[in-house]
């Protein structure tokens, strides 16, 4: 099988996977698998999981590492899988990105633990490389401010070619996402994950791809319009989302109910089991929440049937 190439392989949405918990808390994974079939119908080009939104801070390593084996088996070659392997001790993710190898993942995702120096990024990004399938998206995550320099996420591609991606996640995040192109001179598969209410300002600064985890069919929708230049109809059609994306992105933990809600409501999750530290709704909330998630519903539906070529 040959090395993924991001720029052209993951060029679109790559969804990110919620973890869906049975009623006794472990992982349902006849929910994952169905998550991930959902996903593939929807038009994705891959599915990244163990991950912020699934909860990952929850997972033992051997739930990471039978989650990441159900969603490769059900992703069966249509879908890139993107493994994440962040963990607090660099061996943790280091044993993490072996066992994505094994499992068949194309790439992994690693987010550095926080105020790792630029010679410990560069050795946790060379350990990965040596360890896991090869490429690697970096996750430059800071909830409230600007995350990594791109002057600094130059250099470490250029020192270590494993570096394929970034996955920007700041506080603003649209002049990040040109920041970074203009230090790397393109050269790096560029996404907007928690930032994705934000899309449009993204797609017109070039980005390669977003990485949400609802609404999917949307996303994947305006992407396409957007990239035949259709974008009038891109604008409409992300517009129309923007009450459901508007709430269920105010917090993860928000999200994370919001979504699991959804996918219940849908027949893909058994449970809207959620693991601590994610916080329950309060009743306002969840009476939002409710009638939210049916217009999330009726958009998914209806474009939801469409499944594109993902190599086109």
């Amino acid at each position: 099988m040959s090395e993924l190439d991001p720029r052209s392989d993951l060029r679109g949405i790559v969804a990110s996977l919620h973890t869906p918990f049975a009623e006794d808390d472990s992982i349902d994974e006849a929910s994952l698998a169905r998550l991930v079939e959902h996903c593939g119908h929807a038009g994705c080009r891959g599915v990244l999981a163990a991950a912020v939104a699934g909860e990952v801070g929850s997972l033992r390593p051997p739930e990471r590492r039978r989650m990441l084996e159900v969603v490769v088996e059900a992703a069966a070659g249509r879908l890139e899988v993107v493994a994440g392997v962040s963990a607090p001790e660099l061996a943790t993710s280091r044993a993490l990105a072996r066992e994505a190898a094994a499992a068949g993942a194309a790439m992994v995702l690693w987010q550095p633990p926080s105020g790792a120096d630029e010679a410990a990024l560069e050795t946790g990004l060379l350990a990965l490389a040596e360890a896991g399938p090869g490429p690697i998206m970096l996750q430059d995550l800071d909830w409230h401010g600007p995350g990594l320099a791109p002057a600094l996420i130059a250099r470490l591609a250029e020192r270590v070619p494993a570096l394929r991606a970034v996955k920007i996640e700041t506080a603003p995040a649209g002049p990040k996402y040109s920041a970074v192109r203009n230090a790397t001179g393109g050269r790096l598969h560029l996404s907007g994950g928690w930032a994705a209410m934000q899309m449009l300002d993204g797609l017109a600064g070039g980005l390669d791809a977003f990485v949400p985890s609802g609404v999917l069919p949307v996303y994947v929708r305006v992407f396409d319009l957007w990239a035949a230049s259709r974008h009038d109809e891109a604008r409409a059609l992300f517009e129309r989302a923007l009450p459901v994306l508007a709430f269920s992105n105010q917090h993860i933990d928000v999200s994370i109910r919001f979504w699991k809600r959804v996918r219940r409501r849908q027949g893909i999750f058994e449970t809207e089991r959620c693991r601590p530290p994610v916080r329950a709704l309060d009743r306002v909330q969840e009476n939002e929440a409710e009638r939210l998630a049916r217009r999330a519903i009726e958009l998914e539906s209806e474009l939801g049937g469409c499944e594109r070529d993902r190599r086109a």
